[in-house]
């Protein structure tokens, strides 16, 4: 998932008016424009880290799998503290920062306490494509420290249903939240409706065992599926609206990430149906 600007929750780093997030097609017609939006105030401290890995997180090639090593870089590590916050990067493709969310979960949830683990989408012409050719060893310039405030679950802390909707590289920030415990508790039935144009582009698929055993239970979505594809067709919304059973909604909530037209789309039909806004959660 990627930002061209800081998240909203950080007044401190962008005037209201130069936010935007972008991701998946969105991201495509943004970073094309002729005219991009004035660069957002930089952040106080830069740094350098060495790569230490990238490949292909697709079997089509176009999604990859990007991870730094910040083993020497324990603040910019112990600033990562929620599932869904972002990292700075500074690329010399690109004349403005971008703002990466961590797939990896927080370091405290998790034994791989030395790296931060991307999902980045190679969109050719944009900056955060020139990730995908790096080599491990090549080092980038990041921000000394994390933004954003991530999902804030304790928001939802009381609910005994939540419905979390990603599609494309949204599911980046989602895979944090799952493998920081997210889910794993049997009072909270989790389910995660998971779009993609179709399996080759649908990352994580080899993680999908180890998330429902931590209780998730998994609705691929594809909206152009082979003819072989027996599962949910369409996109997110529509393969919600399908399925969905909002009996009580002051005991659910809900956690969105991916394209603007999906979270506008889910977001309507649960208040519509009786979910209040605060229990609705994304991470910008």
């Amino acid at each position: 998932m990627l930002l061209r600007s800081p998240p909203r929750s950080l007044p401190h780093l962008l005037r209201p008016h130069l936010l935007r997030a972008l991701s998946n097609a969105s991201a495509a017609a943004a970073l094309a424009s002729p005219t991009p939006p004035p660069a957002p105030p930089l952040p106080a401290e830069w740094t350098e880290a060495p790569v230490s890995a990238v490949r292909a997180a697709t079997s089509d090639a176009s999604l990859f799998h990007v991870s730094l090593d910040l083993s020497s870089h324990g603040p910019l590590l112990a600033s990562h503290v929620a599932a869904g916050q972002f990292l700075p990067f500074r690329l010399p493709s690109a004349p403005y920062p971008i703002f990466l969310a961590i797939s990896s979960p927080p370091p405290a949830s998790s034994s791989a306490r030395g790296s931060f683990e991307f999902l980045v989408k190679r969109l050719p012409g944009t900056p955060s494509a020139s990730l995908c050719d790096l080599r491990p060893g090549d080092r980038v310039r990041v921000g000394g420290t994390v933004v954003g405030r991530g999902f804030e679950v304790a928001r939802v802390g009381d609910a005994r249903e939540v419905l979390v909707f990603a599609t494309g590289s949204g599911i980046s920030p989602i895979r944090s939240l799952i493998e920081s415990g997210f889910g794993e508790n049997e009072k909270v039935d989790v389910s995660l409706f998971y779009g993609a144009r179709n399996l080759q582009r649908m990352a994580y698929q080899e993680r999908f065992s180890d998330w429902e055993a931590r209780g998730i239970k998994i609705i691929p979505v594809l909206s152009r599926p082979d003819d072989q594809w027996t599962g949910q067709r369409g996109y997110v919304q529509n393969a919600f609206s399908r399925t969905k059973k909002v009996v009580n909604p002051s005991s659910m909530g809900a956690i969105l990430c991916g394209h603007k037209q999906m979270t506008e789309d889910i977001t309507r039909a649960l208040v519509a149906d009786g979910m209040s806004k605060d229990k609705i959660l994304t991470n910008i």
